[in-house]
């Protein structure tokens, strides 16, 4: 299935440990480049979460965001720690008798000691179980998303190698149409000159000019790899490298059959033929 590389998911779980949620965006690039940000508390995934995004993903730049929220009752409660507050009581009345100023602190103004308010800690092995299978839940939906987008840009690609097989077709009919212009156009020069119009030396130059306006092997390569693209849009694996290969082929002979062109109307079908290869390759960027 030919894939996009330009895709975003994103997807939420909430439960008892808290809300986890993962945001995935996906761009062109030549290579996987994966870019992760996890909250402190599951930094430690880090190389777990590569590792699966590797296994899915062949090329992109990938954003990958985790966010958590903990769930607030009693598996996050505050807790007081009893048995440090009742250290420092004891030793506030120990100060007051030696100093002969008792005072009773507040409240708050215990919870303003460092380690007297303590937060229940996660299960992290257990957060960290649900945040890996909620990736891979958003993973399944990046790549539906990448498939999709990877369809209609096949299409797109489809339909734009027919239109230049159109178009070299046209070019192929034209070509017999040119070559008894040039013929004219020779005879017509000669007869200008006052020349004597030597039938052997008038097909002698026909056929230098004919050689130089010889473009049949390059219509016969740009039919190849027009097949050759149909064909690995067919293919069940990455294929953006090879795709963007052929693209430069491609341009390559229409660029050679702009330059050998001694006609308007072939002319103006190289230029056609460049624009639609321009699109292509431009279309081929956003594929796996």
């Amino acid at each position: 299935m030919i894939k996009s590389m330009t895709a975003f998911a994103r997807e939420s779980r909430t439960g008892d440990v808290g809300e986890l949620t993962w945001e995935v965006r996906t761009v062109n690039h030549r290579f996987l480049e994966p870019y992760i940000r996890l909250p402190e508390e599951l930094r430690g995934l880090d190389t777990q979460v590569r590792n699966r995004l590797a296994a899915r993903l062949q090329r992109g730049k990938v954003d990958c965001t985790l966010r958590y929220a903990p769930a607030v009752g009693a598996a996050n409660a505050i807790r007081i720690n009893r048995p440090f507050v009742e250290q420092l009581l004891a030793a506030g009345r120990e100060l007051g008798a030696l100093t002969g100023r008792a005072q009773e602190p507040t409240p708050f103004d215990l919870l303003r000691w460092p380690g007297v308010v303590q937060e229940t800690e996660p299960d992290l092995d257990r957060l960290g179980s649900e945040a890996l299978a909620l990736l891979e839940q958003t993973l399944d939906s990046l790549l539906e998303t990448r498939e999709r987008e990877g369809a209609r840009l096949a299409q797109l690609l489809r339909e734009r190698c027919e239109r230049l097989g159109e178009s070299a077709a046209r070019v192929r009919e034209r070509l017999p149409e040119v070559l008894a212009g040039v013929r004219q156009r020779l005879a017509d020069r000669l007869t200008e000159l006052r020349a004597e119009l030597d039938p052997t030396r008038l097909e002698q130059e026909i056929a230098l000019v004919a050689a130089r306006l010889d473009v049949d092997e390059e219509l016969d390569r740009l039919g190849a790899h027009i097949e050759e693209v149909l064909d690995v849009l067919t293919r069940d694996e990455p294929v953006g490298r090879r795709l963007d290969f052929l693209m430069q082929e491609l341009n390559r002979e229409a660029n050679t059959l702009g330059s050998k062109s001694a006609d308007v109307a072939v002319t103006r079908e190289a230029v056609e033929m460049k624009v639609l290869i321009e699109q292509m390759r431009e279309q081929v960027q956003n594929l796996e």
